[in-house]
């Protein structure tokens, strides 16, 4: 039997901190952290399990996605970037073999046919996203964008946001969040890990090495999956990856670090305002595609970047958004419940966040819902 959970709850959510408790109980090896707040005020901080710690962090996948979409809504925000504008109006090179008429939207809502390339980028590539970008500006898309079609662009979706933010600014998108978001915030969720913070961090933990031949190597699948160059389930374990903090799925954070920064988006928290506007929130999270996604082939629903809540992925209200993680980690608001929810487990979860994070988000808005 695991111990109880450690750590903070408020009265109201005893329901949830139960569960979550019931969670730990079941399976000895299980080790995660929830942290939840409502209204600005943080209701849940828990941890438990033999691999998590109140202090620690670890590698949130593709909550990273997420995260920089809330950086990147700052510039939709400031108006320095138009939804609707071509992507070639920002990026000139974008415009190579036939892509010119692409919106920043499509782009970013995963319908632009870029999911990775033939041969895949080399782990050295990773790092050097310019580069890559070099790439796919260059690319013909795997399907005609506009057509309605839509697949997951695993791990060229940061590559897009970063580098429309460096085209706009001049400033990489990290640097953004974390002058922006992340530093006002107090946020324990980095896109970038400092070298004075490696020593929270922990290793993703995996009931088996994660193998890279999930999907065939030279199918659009295994493209966005880049089978045949690296494994991107290793990424956060590696040290120069999770330093350089790809937008793609490098970030690391602890479970109070992802709902910080989505609580502060839409409510504000300690006293620092909410730093998105309502327009910009019903702008950014609008659904743009719903349906079966062309890599997974499953309903998926995305807003611009962020994933929207379905009945495969029932994680909040119609007009919540946010992000999952290949782990399972999961982060996002909820403007109808005013929430911000950060989980993170230590260990790969089979079957992704349709699991425990699921169960988790449907107590809170029962807890909420009870005590309205």
């Amino acid at each position: 039997m695991n111990a109880s959970a450690q750590g903070f709850s408020a009265p109201q959510f005893a329901p949830v901190r139960d569960l979550f408790d019931a969670l730990l109980d079941a399976d000895p090896r299980y080790s995660a952290q929830l942290a939840v707040y409502v209204g600005g005020e943080q209701v849940l901080d828990l941890v438990g399990g033999p691999d998590s710690a109140a202090d620690s962090m670890t590698g949130v996948f593709s909550c990273s996605k997420g995260v920089s979409a809330l950086a990147f809504s700052l510039l939709v925000q400031d108006g320095l970037v138009e939804l609707d504008a071509t992507v070639a109006s920002y990026w000139p090179e974008f415009a190579q073999q036939g892509k010119g008429a692409v919106k920043v939207r499509e782009l970013l809502s995963h319908q632009a046919g870029l999911v990775g390339v033939q041969g895949g980028f080399a782990m050295e590539e990773y790092n050097d996203l310019p580069a890559v970008a070099d790439r796919l500006a260059a690319m013909a898309p795997l399907w005609r964008p506009g057509s309605g079609t839509f697949g997951y662009h695993a791990l060229t979706m940061g590559v897009f946001l970063e580098e429309l933010c460096r085209r706009i600014t001049g400033e990489r998108l990290q640097e953004v969040y974390n002058r922006r978001i992340r530093g006002p915030l107090a946020a324990d969720m980095f896109l970038g890990l400092p070298e004075s913070e490696e020593p929270r961090f922990r290793p993703v933990l995996f009931d088996e090495q994660p193998a890279p031949d999930f999907f065939e190597p030279g199918s659009i699948a295994g493209m966005a999956g880049n089978v045949q160059a690296g494994n991107l389930l290793e990424l956060p374990n590696i040290r120069s990856v999770r330093a350089a903090g790809s937008c793609s799925g490098a970030g690391v954070g602890s479970a109070d670090g992802l709902a910080r920064v989505y609580a502060g988006a839409i409510t504000g928290i300690d006293g620092v305002p909410a730093y998105l506007q309502p327009e910009t929130i019903a702008l950014m999270s609008q659904e743009q595609v719903w349906g079966m996604d062309r890599v997974f082939c499953e309903i998926s629903s995305f807003a611009v970047t962020f994933m929207k809540a379905n009945p495969r992925m029932d994680f909040g209200s119609a007009q919540a958004f946010g992000h999952d993680g290949a782990n399972a980690a999961l982060g996002f608001a909820d403007p109808l419940y005013g929430v911000g929810f950060g989980y993170v487990p230590a260990r790969a979860e089979e079957g992704g966040t349709a699991g425990r994070a699921m169960v988790l988000s449907a107590a809170v808005r029962k807890a909420i819902l009870a005590g309205a």
